[in-house]
């Protein structure tokens, strides 16, 4: 049986990590990803654990509100925290949540620290990726290899970065005795 995933994103970084994380766990599976264009209903440059959360949640509930009929939907969101360490360093990172059926799963990804080349233009108001774009001479790389991809020559692209969350979040999809449904929030 093919199961549906949608990503509640067009990006391709986004939609390869989906690929990626649900291959690795479920091997056996077949799966078709559709992608659609939706809001995370918060700001343009999420700041902290909570903004960054809210937006991977309301990407997959948006995106269970375009494709109801599928069975796992998506939202990855990209954000930033401040880290008091006497220089307020920006740390990058992202959240991923999966909705299934029954029950939901929640990661949030490695984290790396920018530098202030790009955290200084970040702090005057531009997103991430438009701040990348313009310290390393790129166009769009948030739809390829992000920040993390320029800032380590590749070593770790954002698809991969993203995909380990993604293999996180489906936990409660792996070990399933010990994350049971939620008693009437079948549809998280």
């Amino acid at each position: 049986m093919t199961e549906i995933v949608v990503v509640g994103s067009e990006n391709p970084s986004k939609l390869h990590a989906v690929q990626m994380g649900f291959q690795a766990v479920f091997p056996e599976h077949e799966f078709v990803f559709l992608t659609t264009e939706v809001s995370s209903n918060v700001s343009c440059q999420p700041m902290g654990d909570e903004e960054t959360l809210t937006g991977a949640q309301n990407r997959a509930s948006n995106a269970r509100n375009v494709y109801p009929q599928a069975d796992y939907w998506v939202g990855l969101e990209g954000g930033l925290s401040v880290l008091d360490n006497g220089e307020q360093s920006l740390a990058a990172y992202s959240w991923v949540s999966i909705l299934g059926k029954q029950k939901p799963g929640y990661a949030r990804s490695a984290t790396y620290i920018l530098p202030n080349k790009i955290a200084d233009l970040i702090r005057v108001g531009m997103e991430q990726g438009e701040a990348d774009d313009i310290v390393f001479g790129q166009a769009n790389s948030k739809q390829a290899n992000g920040g993390v991809g320029l800032l380590t020559n590749d070593l770790i692209t954002r698809a991969e970065l993203y995909a380990m969350a993604v293999k996180l979040a489906l936990i409660p999809f792996i070990q399933e005795e010990l994350y049971p449904p939620a008693m009437g929030n079948e549809q998280q």
